[in-house]
């Protein structure tokens, strides 16, 4: 699935704001459930999974499975790239080239393969750009 409408690619710490109770984490949580409702979104299998192991991990936020899946039901309304064998080999040279960890190489190969020009994350350099596929931090001040 190609976005057509989506151009921001949504990393996984914005999901797990998004849910935190963390009083520390209050401004971080809002501007995540604001960015939640933009309709030019699309995120990855990997981002779902990485945030359904988060989000119910007994030492991290700690939800219920219930809630985590009915969480994720929401997200299915965007475009989803699947991990492909294709997205694992370009994954693999964007993590040699750029000397990222595989992760992180896959989610920028993930949000090329939706044609989508930014990736929100606060884990990747804010305002670094992979040949097309920038990051934008959403959570400092005058993120653009």
């Amino acid at each position: 699935m190609r976005c057509i409408d989506a151009v921001r690619f949504v990393d996984t710490n914005v999901l797990l704001y998004a849910v935190s109770g963390d009083k520390a984490d209050v401004a971080k949580a809002t501007r995540a459930a604001v960015l939640l409702n933009e309709p030019d979104l699309a995120l990855s299998t990997q981002v779902m999974q990485e945030f359904y192991v988060q989000a119910t991990r007994a030492t991290g936020t700690s939800l219920p499975h219930d809630i985590v899946v009915a969480f994720l039901d929401t997200l299915a309304r965007y475009p989803i790239q699947a991990v492909t064998w294709d997205l694992v080999r370009s994954a693999c040279a964007t993590a040699r080239r750029w000397q990222l960890n595989y992760w992180d190489a896959a989610i920028i190969e993930a949000a090329r393969a939706l044609d989508c020009a930014i990736v929100l994350s606060e884990d990747l350099q804010h305002g670094q750009d992979f040949a097309g596929v920038g990051v934008v931090n959403p959570f400092v001040e005058n993120p653009s």
